[in-house]
């Protein structure tokens, strides 16, 4: 792979982490990229996975330091994320992921109607709920992430404000915990099927961490306007990607 391919594949996953680190969906970005850089399928999506762990790592991180994460739930929700996407990828082995396709346009639409809803609320008026609500949202999201993946960021976002009442800002932060243990988790099994391609991985890992910086900074300083505005225009994006890849069909 030339140095100029390279360097576009960099670029490519700078913007793609702070977008991601807003309000999910950094792979619409990077998987073409590294499609369109010739990389089969199977090796494009662990490759993704391979270097996007390290911008969701560095926004967690980051946003660790803010008091937008929610503490109490993060140590549930993050070991349900690493083990919904442990399985969801043995499960990506054995089953066509485009039987998801029609679900996943659905819900991407459903998540940006939803977002364009529920207005932004204000600080202090957030639900409390059992800790069984967190393992199955963790769990469940985090096995999609790891079978298909467009909108992980995006659907657990919608999830914290639906379910938690959370203000958009902290529901970016809490979206974090999640995604970054199902990339932690999906990338345990592609890189011991030897799918990854390292050498790109790390090249776009430097834009992700760059990203992830910049990302979290931007939530901090905008709070959730910016947060929801991306979130609609995101999920709409999604959505029309797989109804694009749905119309194209053999």
């Amino acid at each position: 792979m030339s140095v100029s391919t390279l360097l576009f594949l960099g670029l490519a996953a700078l913007g793609a982490s702070v977008m991601d680190t807003i309000a999910g969906g950094g792979g619409l970005i990077t998987l073409p990229a590294l499609l369109a850089a010739g990389l089969p399928p199977l090796s494009a999506l662990a490759t993704n996975k391979g270097q996007s762990v390290w911008g969701s790592t560095t926004a967690l991180a980051r946003f660790s330091r803010t008091d937008l994460l929610d503490r109490k739930r993060a140590p549930w929700a993050f070991p349900c994320g690493f083990f919904g996407s442990l399985a969801g990828v043995l499960l990506l082995r054995s089953v066509p992921s485009d039987v998801l396709q029609p679900l996943v346009l659905g819900l991407l639409l459903g998540a940006a109607f939803m977002v364009l809803a529920v207005r932004p609320r204000p600080r202090g008026v957030e639900r409390q709920r059992g800790l069984r609500w967190t393992l199955i949202v963790a769990g469940a999201i985090g096995m999609y992430d790891g079978f298909f993946g467009p909108g992980t960021g995006t659907l657990l976002i919608l999830a914290d404000v639906l379910f938690w009442r959370h203000p958009y800002d902290r529901a970016s932060a809490n979206a974090k915990v999640v995604n970054c243990a199902s990339n932690w988790g999906a990338l345990m099994v592609f890189a011991c099927a030897g799918d990854v391609q390292w050498r790109v991985a790390l090249v776009m890992a430097a834009g992700q961490v760059a990203g992830g910086i910049v990302g979290t900074h931007l939530v901090v300083r905008r709070g959730q306007r910016l947060v929801r505005a991306a979130a609609v225009v995101i999920s709409l994006a999604l959505a029309a990607r797989v109804a694009w890849q749905l119309a194209m069909r053999p």
